[in-house]
């Protein structure tokens, strides 16, 4: 009897210690999602602000207003490769990942590509905080430092 509560007891301080050394991301409340959860044709159905007014960023991503943002389609490949097209037709090129290692929190990254570059030779790029991804709609989050806090440019995607 007394070797079966050693061995439940052992089990249970194994258990607990496990629990405790497993990864969480409490930075942002979100588990790591997946990349295959990112892969297919998104349209960002909307663009919000959280601590910031709506026309405190003039430019996303080196390209447009946020707003303009809104009905674009996003076509991202497992391999990497991807495009976004703004409802005035202007497309680009990008090459886009994931990392689960951020201190922020999960980040979705891309590079825009112009014709002949590789990705590995491109330095600058974007990241975005993973809101949320289920695989069917996906919240994207830009931080916009803002003296010493950061407000949020807020990207929702629809999966086509």
């Amino acid at each position: 009897m007394k070797r079966i509560l050693e061995i439940i007891l052992m089990a249970v301080v194994i258990g607990m210690t496990v629990t405790a050394c497993s990864s969480t991301n409490k930075a942002t409340g979100v588990a790591n999602v997946g990349r295959g959860k990112f892969t297919g044709t998104w349209t960002i159905s909307s663009v919000n602000y959280d601590g910031l007014v709506e026309n405190a960023v003039s430019r996303a991503f080196d390209e447009a207003k946020p707003s303009a943002f809104i009905g674009s389609t996003w076509k991202l490949t497992n391999s990497g490769n991807g495009m976004y097209t703004l409802t005035n037709g202007v497309s680009q090129s990008i090459f886009w990942s994931v990392n689960n290692n951020g201190a922020n929190g999960q980040m979705f990254q891309f590079k825009k590509i112009y014709e002949g570059d590789k990705a590995k030779n491109v330095q600058q790029g974007y990241q975005l905080l993973v809101g949320s991804n289920n695989g069917s709609t996906m919240v994207l989050k830009t931080p916009v430092a803002i003296g010493s806090s950061t407000g949020y440019v807020i990207y929702t995607f629809d999966k086509q």
